[in-house]
């Protein structure tokens, strides 16, 4: 089944925000390909030192540049905090590796608009494994029984960075860490707060992308999170 594009007037409530780290290879393509599915695209550059910014403005999308490398988290906030201020009633998040199709955005307003409630719509890659690396694979399902737990719901993949929040939920997640980890307290935040956490298919996509992940650094920055979240 072909994704569709999101009706006009979905189009002007949606903002989306793609934050990027040295991604000129991509960003273009991703910024473009979001273009084609909603108005107001933003890409937050966060202290590249390649052409990310001027790829994606040839893109279309509206552009702020962090004048030094701030961390994922800190650059979803800048986004945040840009289209709070411009009442869109719904954002989306997603990633500017290519990991992530523009094209399947229509899923997330579907669920998003489907009632009155505010909730974070998040994606879900874990029904089309076969692509995604085995080890890849394993992390996510651990830590999406362990999130879940904190959450109190049931989240089938924690990991995703795909996702659609209602403007309700911004003012609450301003704050908080600045790193990956960020996209973990995000969960937590909505949970604790009362709202539903939704999940929508999405298509699992791995190519030439090269994480920024630090795999020691940022394991421990988790694990120090969820002590903290158990705590309360």
């Amino acid at each position: 089944m072909e994704n569709a594009t999101p009706r006009t007037q979905d189009r002007q409530s949606i903002a989306a925000i793609i934050p990027a780290y040295n991604e000129e290879k991509h960003i273009g393509d991703v910024a473009r390909r979001t273009r084609a599915q909603l108005d107001h695209v933003l890409v937050v550059d966060d202290g590249s030192n390649d052409r990310t910014a001027e790829r994606a403005r040839e893109a279309g999308a509206e552009v702020i540049i962090h004048p030094q490398n701030r961390g994922k988290g800190e650059s979803i906030k800048t986004g945040l905090r840009h289209w709070l201020d411009r009442q869109f009633d719904f954002v989306i998040i997603l990633d500017a590796d290519g990991q992530h199709r523009p094209e399947e955005i229509e899923r997330f307003v579907a669920a998003a608009v489907s009632t009155a409630e505010p909730k974070l719509v998040l994606g879900n890659r874990m029904n089309d494994v076969a692509r995604m690396p085995r080890t890849r694979r394993i992390v996510n399902r651990y830590m999406s029984k362990k999130i879940s737990r904190v959450c109190r719901q049931e989240i089938p993949d924690t990991q995703c960075g795909f996702r659609m929040l209602h403007r309700q939920l911004i003012p609450d997640l301003l704050e908080g860490a600045d790193r990956f980890e960020y996209e973990t307290e995000m969960l937590i935040i909505v949970s604790r707060k009362g709202f539903r956490i939704d999940s929508v298919p999405i298509s699992t996509v791995y190519s030439d992308e090269v994480s920024s992940i630090h795999p020691v650094r940022d394991t421990l920055r988790f694990f120090k999170l969820m002590r903290r979240y158990r705590k309360l």
